[in-house]
C-alpha cells in the first residue's frame, strides 16, 4: 500500500507539472507584443520537448509495485496537447525588446475619487503610469498612528479593500509597481479616515444555530428555552461606541443579557458566564453585571416590551456602561477592558430584540 500511495503521489505531481506548463503556455500566447512573446518561445519549445520525453521514462513502474496493484496512467492526451503547442520562430526574434521592458515601472497613480471608507474598511484604487510596463503592485498601509507601513496586498489588481481597521483612525496608504526589472518608487500617500461611529449587523456566521434572524439581521429571537449568544459582525479595539437594543417581545420573565464578547466566546450559555464575555443580565425587576460567572452590582429597575437597553463601550477609558430607557443602570459595569470586543446578546425563545447601531453617543458623556 505504501508503494501504491507513493506512485499515486508521483502521478499527481506529474499531472500538476504538466497542467502548470499548459496554463503558462496559454498565458504566453495572450502576449500582444511580439518581442516579449519571443523572449519565452524558445525556452517553452525546449521545456515541452523535455517533458514529453520524460513521461515514459519517469512513469514506467518496472518492479516498483506487484502486478496485483499495478497502476497505469494514460499520458497520450497530455502528450498530444503539448505537441499542438507549436511556437514558431519569427525573423522578429532578432529585434531587441523595447526600452520599457528594461526599466522598473514609474510610480502608480492613486485615483482619489474612487477611494472610499465604510465603517472600519478602506478601499484604495490606482492605475499604472502610462509609460510603464507593470507585472503587479504592492499596497502598503500604516498602523493608523503614523507608524511603520506593512504590506496588505500584492498582485495584479488595481483596487483593494482592507478590512478590520481601527475605528476613528487616520490611515496612510501607498502603492508601488514592479516588473522583471525590479520595483519602482511609491505613489503619493493617500490618507483615509475610518468612521468615528460604527454601524454593524448581527452575524449569523458566528451565532448558535438556535438563533433566528429577521429584519436584515437586526432582529433576533431563539428557538430554544436555553440561553444562546448572538454577536455583531464588527469588532472594536479603539474609540467610543454606543448602540441600543429594543425589547420587541418579553414573555414569562426571562433574563436576557447584553454586552460585549471576544470572538471565540461560548455560544451555548448566558453572556458573561465565561471569561470571554462581559454583560448585564436583566429581568422585569432588577439587573446584575456578570463576567466569569461572577455576579455583581444588583440594580433595581427592569424591562418590559418597548424598553430600550443602551450599551456604551468606551475603549479610550476602557470601560463598559449600561443604560435602561436613557438612564444609567448601576455604576460603571466593567473597567480595564483591553483587546478586541464584539457586541453580543444572549436570549431564549421568550425574548425578541432589535439592535440599533451607528448611534450618536449619549449626551453628557463626561459624566459617565
Amino acid at each position: 500500500m505504501k508503494m501504491v500511495k507513493n506512485h499515486m503521489t508521483q502521478c499527481s505531481a506529474k499531472l500538476r507539472q504538466t497542467t502548470g506548463l499548459l496554463e503558462f503556455c496559454i498565458e504566453v500566447m495572450k502576449e500582444p507584443d511580439a518581442a516579449a512573446f519571443l523572449l519565452f518561445s524558445g525556452t517553452l519549445n525546449q521545456r515541452i520537448g523535455n517533458i514529453e520525453a520524460s513521461w515514459d521514462k519517469e512513469m514506467i513502474l518496472h518492479g516498483r509495485v506487484t502486478p496485483e496493484f499495478d497502476l497505469t496512467l494514460d499520458s497520450e492526451p497530455a502528450v498530444q496537447a503539448l505537441a499542438m503547442l507549436n511556437f514558431k520562430e519569427m525573423k522578429a526574434s532578432l529585434v531587441p525588446p523595447p526600452p520599457r521592458y528594461k526599466k522598473v515601472p514609474d510610480s502608480p497613480i492613486v485615483i482619489t475619487e474612487e477611494c472610499s471608507v465604510e465603517n472600519n474598511s478602506v478601499t484604495i484604487a490606482w492605475q499604472p503610469h502610462p509609460s510603464s510596463w507593470v507585472e503587479g503592485y504592492v499596497l502598503e498601509i500604516d498602523d493608523g498612528k503614523s507608524g511603520e507601513f506593512r504590506e496588505v496586498y500584492c498582485g495584479k489588481e488595481t483596487i483593494c479593500t482592507v478590512d478590520g481597521l481601527h475605528f476613528d483612525s487616520t490611515y496612510n496608504a501607498r502603492i508601488k509597481a514592479y516588473n522583471h526589472a525590479g520595483e519602482g518608487d511609491y505613489s503619493e500617500t493617500i490618507c483615509l479616515q475610518t468612521a468615528e461611529v460604527a454601524w454593524f449587523q448581527l452575524d449569523p456566521r458566528t451565532t448558535h444555530a438556535d438563533i433566528i434572524f429577521s429584519n436584515d439581521n437586526m432582529t433576533v429571537t431563539c428557538s430554544s428555552y436555553d440561553d444562546r449568544v448572538v454577536m455583531g459582525n464588527v469588532g472594536f479595539s479603539k474609540g467610543v461606541h454606543y448602540w441600543e437594543i429594543t425589547i420587541d417581545r418579553y414573555d414569562n420573565h426571562p433574563d436576557p443579557a447584553f454586552g460585549v464578547a471576544r470572538y471565540d466566546t461560548t455560544k451555548e450559555s448566558m453572556l458573561g458566564k465565561d471569561d470571554k464575555s462581559w454583560s448585564m443580565y436583566i429581568d422585569n425587576n432588577r439587573s446584575w453585571f456578570i463576567h466569569k460567572n461572577v455576579h455583581s452590582d444588583r440594580a433595581e429597575g427592569g424591562i418590559c416590551v418597548g424598553s430600550v437597553i443602551g450599551v456604551l463601550l468606551d475603549l479610550n477609558r476602557r470601560t463598559l456602561t449600561f443604560f435602561v430607557n436613557d438612564q444609567r443602570q448601576g455604576p460603571i459595569a466593567f473597567r480595564d477592558l483591553q483587546g478586541v470586543f464584539f457586541p453580543a446578546i444572549s436570549l431564549n425563545r421568550n425574548v425578541q430584540v432589535t439592535v440599533h447601531s451607528g448611534l450618536e453617543l449619549p449626551p453628557d458623556l463626561d459624566t459617565y
